[in-house]
């Protein structure tokens, strides 16, 4: 009703209750993207209408990875670069990485750690410091607006000329409670605003984007071809080979796949195509979720899916059942598990039989 979006929640089921709602004892998470090009001005525009001592971009910490810690205990030691860099270089290259581990998977450097005393103490310093905060930056979106001066809540430092920054990242901000918002600048939006203006420039014409058919096959061609350079979220090499086996043909395609394209979810990529292909009989955790899961082929995709499960079949409020999706989002296990008791008696207590889950995502 605001038009801060043209999406319509209700079309897309997309839940109030989670952005804001009674049991939420957090602040809302509020992402808004900008073009690239003027994302400092939305920047100067909120400093100027609460205040420079109420608005302040977030720190971030960047840590000692396994390789940069054993380079910058070398350095600090003093010892030959090419001892050093052949230690580091024996390191797998894998996400998350730590020494330990590295020296357990590769033989080659556990060999140097036993045998060879000018490495082995370079690698036990290294794990000790390992993890550490190495250096800080600019959260590449993130903002903070406080309705009191911003010095009663957190400690501030030097930023850029117009704003400053936190001393405390995302996490112990998020703690304290002040209202964060994301402003990122995105170059797609920029290619967009340019394409437009040739556009009219060219035609004489201006394209209104709320008259394009969400059905438009001239649109869904190149989807289906892969031919997604330049399309946000859909332009990596991974992303294109799905979209080439998909073939996608509606919008919910298109939103499916970018919530399935991420580390855990992307397993039941292959469990989805095939569903919408008619080459997989759809299965459903429990038959009451087949009007759920129906658009899904029976697989959870969705976070606002999780509420209204948790509704349907344990009784919860969608404002309890956010807290559920919130636990379940950043994988905190204590609450996990309080929320999984809760689940279970609110199930129980509507005399639903546990049963096997076959298709859960998130």
């Amino acid at each position: 009703m605001l038009r801060i979006t043209d999406v319509d929640p209700i079309r897309y089921n997309l839940l109030f209750e989670r952005f804001l709602n009674p049991e939420r004892v957090t602040m809302p998470d509020i992402d808004i993207d900008f073009s690239d090009l003027r994302r400092d001005e939305v920047i100067e525009y909120v400093v100027g209408k609460y205040g420079r001592d109420r608005v302040a971009q977030i720190i971030t910490f960047g840590t000692m990875a396994a390789k940069g810690a054993v380079r910058d205990v070398g350095r600090v030691m003093n010892l030959p670069y090419s001892e050093v860099d052949r230690a580091a270089k024996l390191i797998p290259r894998h996400l998350g990485m730590t020494l330990s581990e590295a020296i357990e998977a590769s033989p080659e450097l556990k060999a140097l750690a036993v045998k060879r005393p000018k490495t082995a103490e370079p690698l036990e310093l290294a794990m000790r410091v390992e993890g550490m905060p190495r250096h800080a930056s600019t959260h590449a979106a993130g903002v903070v607006i406080s309705r009191e001066p911003l010095t009663q809540y957190v400690p501030l430092q030097e930023g850029t000329e117009q704003t400053a920054l936190t001393q405390y990242p995302m996490e112990h901000l998020e703690a304290i409670g002040p209202l964060k918002m994301d402003f990122l600048g995105l170059r797609t939006l920029s290619i967009i605003e340019r394409s437009l203006q040739w556009i009219r420039e060219q035609t004489g014409e201006a394209v209104d984007w709320m008259k394009v058919p969400m059905d438009d096959p001239a649109t869904y061609k190149p989807l289906t071809q892969g031919d997604t350079t330049g399309i946000f979220q859909l332009e990596s090499p991974g992303m294109r080979r799905v979209l080439k086996e998909l073939r996608p043909s509606t919008f919910e395609d298109i939103i499916s796949v970018v919530a399935l394209y991420r580390p855990g979810p992307m397993e039941f990529i292959p469990q989805y195509i095939a569903s919408k292909h008619g080459e997989r009989e759809i299965e459903y955790p429990h038959p009451l979720l087949e009007p759920l899961l129906r658009d899904t082929y029976g697989i959870i995709v969705y976070q606002e899916q999780i509420m209204q499960i948790a509704s349907l079949m344990a009784g919860f409020s969608l404002g309890e059942a956010d807290l559920l999706r919130r636990a379940v989002s950043k994988k905190k296990r204590e609450v996990l598990d309080e929320q999984r008791a809760h689940f279970v008696r609110g199930a129980s207590a509507r005399v639903i039989a546990r049963t096997k889950p076959t298709g859960c995502t998130i």
